[in-house]
């Protein structure tokens, strides 16, 4: 994968201003700029459609239906670290969140979220908000918010009800 410069100083200790400076892997494999989402309140999951946590793809969609016109964006990275709960292609991924979820919000290149490969991404949003356990992601559907100015400003436990987030991603935009 080719990650930005930004994305290389990060990995060797540097600093990040916001989310915005990161570029990642759409499903065909093109680069995209996080800046594309700047002005934007973004919750950025990584997701499994085998995962016994998936139904709330749903969740996830009804919170980018309600909010979309506002500024919201749900932002989707699966992730096959977690017993193999995202195996198979992106057309694979597309297909089963389309048919069984009526997903239609941004979905990426499936990526690492831990270990040695993971997305520089992830490697930031691990460390602007890490848990009492540390900064490693437990297990799918972990979520995390981000204001318009792209600052991580919440993390969310993989068990969290998306539609329990309302009030934070109301209260981001307003802001």
């Amino acid at each position: 994968m080719k990650w930005n410069i930004y994305s290389l100083i990060l990995t060797r200790g540097g600093y990040i201003m916001s989310i915005y400076d990161f570029t990642v892997q759409k499903q065909d494999g093109t680069d995209q700029s996080m800046a594309e989402y700047q002005g934007q309140v973004l919750l950025i999951v990584n997701t499994a459609p085998g995962c016994g946590l998936a139904p709330q793809y749903k969740e996830l969609q009804e919170l980018y239906d309600s909010y979309k016109d506002n500024g919201f964006v749900v932002l989707d990275f699966p992730c096959n670290q977690f017993l193999n709960q995202a195996p198979g292609s992106a057309e694979d991924i597309n297909q089963i969140c389309s048919l069984n979820y009526g997903t239609t919000f941004p979905r990426f290149a499936k990526i690492a979220v831990n270990g040695s490969e993971a997305s520089p991404l992830y490697r930031y949003l691990k460390k602007e908000k890490s848990t009492l356990l540390g900064g490693r992601i437990e297990w799918n559907f972990t979520k995390f918010l981000v204001d318009r100015q792209g600052r991580v400003v919440k993390r969310y436990l993989p068990t969290t009800s998306p539609l329990k987030l309302k009030e934070d991603i109301e209260l981001y935009l307003e802001k």
